[in-house]
């Protein structure tokens, strides 16, 4: 936890309510987000028991296993999420825009927009994952055979779950994240996931205070968990009944449809709050404004949806159980690069966020007081436009004689320090000569340089492309390193057909 955020969990405590760490939304937030509320049984792996899923508060629909444990409701419960998660993927790939490439010689075509999945929590994120690998595998035909929807929506499930691990992606948010990347609250980071406590320190009801919203929404019977684990006493007494009740009516249907019906209402109970709480929550990210480096992640995000819809209309087949030794080297040094580039561009779009860097030395603010913006460097073969400033600050500055720094009100200029003079009144004299970021010639067009008086942020944090690691083709992987990757990523073939393995009878999946 960072000195900030403590010292702002600190004012939640004393103000009663949750205090803002961020002054702009640092993620994408859709028009229209596609919103899942899951439940799974209790003691049970990744069993689906019922979902609430819809792209408007108003258009939530209920599906429900009432016998998680029988292997046809829990697919067929896959194939009733498929049609509804899979025509909404479908309806961003109408219209795609053209994206210039190898500096604007060529051009690469993308979809205009794509879509982004919210889930109250990172358990969420977690069932979706493995609810993407129990299904991706399965096949249409043969024994065991499933609706052909149902290995398609694992495999998007297992792309969203992916994006997911990507710092700066807003494919699939969980809502706790979302929210406790911009407020800090008077509770623990465990307390912090859950959705109903959180939202009570961030936006509590009128003449209540965070913290005494926080311990309301602790009782379950007024707010019921937001998934996907449910209320062990909700279980025992309620739920287990009522399944028990649907269960005995096989040879009534009458009997069962009414069931089926009581079932479905406590569900719904369950999950309709954790639903109003998701688009509470919407409201609340909506009203903040987009950060300036928001858009470009998102571009990613489209990139990325674009490429694996090309890859699916090929025929491209689903995503391995496993990573090879390369492609799991590749995937890491591309989720540290997006990491990297992720914490920099939140503090160039965010001063609270460059706050934390200044008291670590990395960044410091203070006033230009002379600047050069004419000074020409000839020492070279040829002249070359170098202006200089004086920064006059009072914050500590950290970095030595040469460091180069960067503004984020000019992210393409570097800032080579020439001097550093501490003044007996605490004040600290910094002289940058400056490249980049000011065209070709030798006069720098208005507004490039820094003027006196102008107040300036200067950080050794760069927002400049990080290139990619190099790293060995597939075949010539070392054999210390497992030898060449596995040719087939899928799994073998399992007894009497079913690719998830287990024999006769319901097979054995791999849920986790």
């Amino acid at each position: 936890m960072s000195t900030l955020r403590a010292l702002a969990k600190a004012r939640a405590v004393a103000a009663g309510v949750a205090q803002p760490v961020a002054t702009v939304r640092h993620l994408h937030l859709s028009d229209r987000p596609l919103v899942l509320v899951p439940l799974a049984m209790a003691g049970e792996a990744n069993a689906p028991l019922a979902a609430l899923v819809g792209a408007a508060p108003e258009e939530g629909r209920l599906l429900v296993v009432p016998q998680p444990r029988n292997r046809d409701q829990r697919f067929a419960f896959a194939a009733e999420l498929a049609a509804i998660v899979l025509p909404h993927l479908d309806s961003f790939r109408g219209v795609s825009e053209a994206v210039p490439v190898d500096r604007g010689r060529d051009v690469r075509y993308r979809y205009v927009d794509a879509p982004q999945l919210l889930v109250p929590n990172p358990a969420g994120v977690t069932f979706l994952r493995l609810f993407g690998r129990s299904t991706r595998f399965r096949r249409p035909d043969g024994d065991y055979p499933v609706h052909p929807s149902v290995p398609l929506l694992g495999r998007w499930l297992t792309f969203f779950a992916e994006r997911a691990e990507h710092p700066g992606s807003a494919a699939l948010v969980a809502m706790t994240e979302a929210l406790t990347l911009h407020w800090a609250t008077g509770q623990s980071a465990v307390e912090d996931l859950h959705l109903p406590a959180l939202l009570g320190w961030i936006d509590p009801p009128a003449g209540s205070t965070g913290a005494e919203a926080a311990a309301r929404a602790e009782d379950p019977s007024i707010c019921p968990p937001a998934g996907p684990a449910t209320d062990p006493d909700f279980d025992n007494r309620r739920l287990a009944a009522a399944m028990a009740a649907y269960a005995g009516t096989e040879d009534d249907p009458v009997a069962r449809a009414g069931a089926y019906a009581e079932l479905a209402r406590l569900l719904r109970d369950q999950l309709a709050p954790t639903w109003e709480l998701m688009w509470r929550g919407v409201g609340l990210l909506r009203a903040l404004p987009p950060g300036a480096r928001v858009a470009g992640r998102w571009d990613g995000d489209k990139d990325a949806f674009t490429g694996y819809a090309e890859h699916l209309d090929a025929g491209g087949g689903p995503q391995p159980r496993r990573d090879g030794a390369v492609a799991a080297a590749v995937r890491l040094h591309r989720l540290e690069r997006a990491l990297a580039s992720y914490a920099v561009q939140r503090a160039y779009d965010d001063p609270l966020v460059m706050a934390e860097h200044r008291l670590t030395g990395e960044a410091f603010v203070g006033d230009v007081t002379l600047a050069d913006p004419k000074r020409v460097d000839d020492s070279g073969k040829r002249p070359v436009l170098r202006p200089r400033i004086q920064v006059v600050t009072t914050e500590p500055v950290a970095v030595p004689v040469g460091a180069t720094l960067y503004s984020p009100a000019r992210p393409a200029q570097k800032a080579k320090v020439v001097f550093l003079t501490s003044g007996a009144d605490g004040k600290t004299e910094v002289v940058l000569e400056l490249s980049g970021g000011m065209g070709r010639g030798l006069t720098a067009p208005p507004g490039t340089v820094p003027e006196v008086g102008e107040r300036l942020c200067l950080t050794t944090l760069s927002d400049a492309y990080l290139p990619a690691g190099n790293f060995p083709a597939a075949e010539e992987t070392p054999w210390t390193h497992g030898g060449p990757p596995a040719t087939a990523s899928e799994a073998p073939a399992a007894p009497d057909g079913d690719p998830a393995g287990g024999g006769a009878g319901d097979p054995a999946e791999e849920w986790s």
